[in-house]
C-alpha cells in the first residue's frame, strides 16, 4: 500500500471508529433525557428524507469516476469543467430535494401514526429537512479530494465535525431539553463542516478556480448522463432495500420497536461503515489501477481484496452475533433487548454486506452501473414483498429476512456476470465455488464461536462481556490463521504488517 492509500484506510478507520464511540454516548443520553419514542422519530424521519435523496441521481458516483482519467493525467482543464458540471447540478439538487420535501408535510401524519409525545411532527420534520438541505451545500467540492485519494482529509474534518456537534447538541439538550433547539444546532454544525472542507479543497486546489472554466465537452457530459440514468435505478433500490426497515417497522408494529432498533442499527451501522471505509477507501487506487487495463493484474489485486474482506467481515459479523446482547444490557439496560433471532438475523445480513464490498469497490471504480440498471428494481421488489409479508407473519424477523433475500440477486447475477466476467474474464465456476466456500466458512466458524459463548454462564454481565470479546478476538482469528497461513494473499498482507511495522521502529529510533 502506497502513503495515499494507508492515510485513506487509517482516516476512515479512525473517522467511523470516533463515530461509534461518539454516537454511542450521544443515543445513550439521548435516550435518558428524551426517550425511545423521540428515538424512534429520529430512526423514522431519517429513512423518510433519505427517500428523497433519490433525487441526488448518483451525479457525484459519475464524476468521481471521470475524474480518475484527468488526475492522473494532471489534465487541470478538464477538473475544473467537471467540477463546474457538479457543483451546477448540485445547486439544482438541492433545491429540488427542498421542494420535494416541503410537498411531503401534508402526508406526515399518515406516515408517522400515533404520537404520545408532545411536538410538532410537522416542525421536526422541517428541521431534519433543514439538515439534509445543509448536507449538500458545497458538498460536490469533496469528490477532487476522494477521486485525489485525499479522502483523509474529509475524514479528519468529520472527525472535529462529531465531537464539536454532538458536544454542542448534547449540551443544549442538557440544558435546556429543548428538542426543537437539538435539532437546529445539528443543521448548523452540518453546514459548518461543508464549509470547513470547502476551505480545505481550495488551499490544497488552487487552479480550481470555476469562474474561467470551460463547459464540459458532450462526450464526457454524455457517459456522465448515461451512468446518471442507470444510477437512479440503483438509487431507488438501495433506498427500499436501506431505507424502508423503519417505515415498515413503524406502520405494523410501532414507533417502540422503531426506537428498539434503533439502539442496534446504531452499532451495526457504525460497524459497517467503520471496517467499510478500510476497503471503499481503496476506490480511487483500484480506479487508477484499471486505467491500465491489466487484466491478470486486475483480478490479483481484487483476491486480495476480496481475502482481507472476507477476514474483517468475518470477526466483525462474529463479534456482532457473540457481544451485542451483552453489551446492550451494559449500555442500556436489558429491557432494550431484542431476540436472539433477531441478532442472528442481523449478523448474517452484517456479512453479506460488508462482504459485497469487495466486488463494490471494482464496480464503482471500473464505473459498471448501466449494466446491471435494472438489478435495484428486482432487488427492491423482493425486498418490500418479502418483508411486508413476513412482517405480518412472523414479525420483526421478517422484515430482516426480506432485506436478506433482496440481495441474492446481486450474488446470482450482478457480481459473477457484471463483475468477475467483464473486468476479470473470469468463469462463472470458479466465482460460484470461491463465494460458497467464503460463505460456509464464515458460518461454520459463527457456530462455533457462538456455542462456546452460549455454554459459559457467569451472574455479571460485565464479565459475560469482557469473555465474549476474548472468545471473538481468539477463536474467529485463530481459525482463520489455522486456514489461510499458507496463502499467497495471506503472507501478501502479513508482509505489509511486518514492513509497516518495521518503518514504524525506524521512525521511532530516529526521534
Amino acid at each position: 500500500m502506497k502513503s495515499d492509500e494507508i492515510k485513506n484506510v487509517t482516516g476512515s478507520f479512525t473517522s467511523s471508529f470516533f463515530s461509534i464511540v461518539v454516537g454511542l454516548i450521544a443515543q445513550k443520553l439521548f435516550l435518558h433525557i428524551l426517550g425511545t419514542e423521540y428515538l424512534g422519530l429520529n430512526g423514522l424521519f431519517d429513512n423518510i428524507l433519505s427517500m428523497l435523496c433519490i433525487v441526488e441521481l448518483g451525479v457525484g458516483t459519475a464524476i468521481i469516476y471521470n475524474l480518475y482519467k484527468p488526475i492522473v493525467e494532471k489534465n487541470t482543464e478538464q477538473i475544473k469543467s467537471l467540477m463546474l458540471f457538479y457543483r451546477k447540478a448540485y445547486n439544482i439538487i438541492t433545491a429540488i430535494i427542498f421542494v420535494l420535501g416541503i410537498c411531503v408535510i401534508p402526508f406526515l401524519k399518515y406516515i408517522v401514526g400515533k404520537v404520545s409525545i408532545d411536538v410538532n411532527i410537522s416542525l421536526v420534520y422541517f428541521l431534519f429537512l433543514l439538515n439534509v438541505v445543509a448536507s449538500y451545500i458545497l458538498s460536490y467540492k469533496r469528490s477532487i479530494l476522494y477521486a485525489s485519494k485525499k479522502n483523509y482529509v474529509v475524514n479528519i474534518v468529520h472527525i472535529l465535525y462529531l465531537i464539536v456537534a454532538n458536544a454542542s447538541q448534547l449540551s443544549v439538550l442538557y440544558l435546556t431539553k429543548n428538542y426543537y433547539l437539538y435539532l437546529i444546532v445539528r443543521v448548523t454544525m452540518t453546514l459548518m463542516e461543508n464549509v470547513v472542507i470547502s476551505i480545505a479543497v481550495n488551499r490544497r486546489f488552487a487552479y480550481l478556480d470555476l469562474n474561467d472554466a470551460k463547459p464540459l465537452d458532450k462526450e464526457t457530459e454524455n457517459d456522465i448522463f448515461k451512468k446518471v440514468k442507470a444510477l437512479l435505478f440503483h438509487k431507488i433500490g438501495g433506498f427500499i432495500v436501506l431505507g424502508t426497515d423503519n417505515i415498515i417497522i413503524s406502520k405494523y408494529l410501532g414507533l417502540v420497536v422503531v426506537g428498539l432498533y434503533s439502539n442496534y442499527y446504531l452499532i451495526i451501522n457504525s460497524v459497517i461503515k467503520l471496517f467499510s471505509q478500510i476497503i471503499i477507501s481503496l476506490t480511487p487506487s483500484v480506479g487508477h489501477l484499471l486505467v491500465r487495463n491489466d487484466t491478470e493484474s486486475n483480478y490479483r489485486s481484487f483476491k486480495k481484496i476480496r481475502f482481507m474482506t472476507f477476514w474483517i467481515d468475518t470477526f466483525v459479523s462474529i463479534s456482532i452475533l457473540v457481544i451485542m446482547q451483552s453489551f446492550i444490557c451494559i449500555w442500556i439496560g436489558k429491557e432494550y433487548l431484542l431476540t436472539n433471532i433477531v441478532l442472528f438475523i442481523l449478523a448474517f445480513n452484517c456479512f453479506q454486506s460488508l462482504f459485497k464490498n469487495s466486488f463494490g469497490v471494482f464496480k464503482d471504480a471500473a464505473g459498471i452501473y448501466y449494466e446491471d440498471r435494472f438489478v435495484p428494481l428486482v432487488e427492491a421488489f423482493v425486498n418490500i414483498v418479502v418483508s411486508i409479508i413476513l412482517c405480518k407473519w412472523i414479525g420483526l424477523p421478517g422484515v430482516f429476512i426480506g432485506t436478506i433475500a433482496s440481495s441474492i440477486v446481486h450474488w446470482v447475477y450482478s457480481f459473477p456476470v457484471i463483475v468477475f466476467k467483464k473486468l476479470f474474464d473470469k468463469p462463472y465456476r470458479s466465482y460460484v465455488i470461491d463465494t460458497v466456500l467464503y460463505f460456509l466458512l464464515f458460518i461454520g466458524i459463527a457456530a462455533l464461536t457462538y456455542f462456546i459463548s452460549y455454554n459459559i454462564n457467569v451472574s455479571s454481565m460485565w464479565i459475560k462481556f469482557f469473555i465474549n470479546v476474548g472468545l471473538c478476538v481468539t477463536i474467529p482469528n485463530i481459525l482463520l490463521l489455522m486456514i489461510f497461513y499458507k496463502t499467497d494473499n495471506f503472507k501478501y498482507f502479513l508482509n505489509i504488517i511486518k514492513e509497516t511495522m518495521s518503518k514504524f521502529k525506524s521512525k521511532v529510533k530516529k526521534s
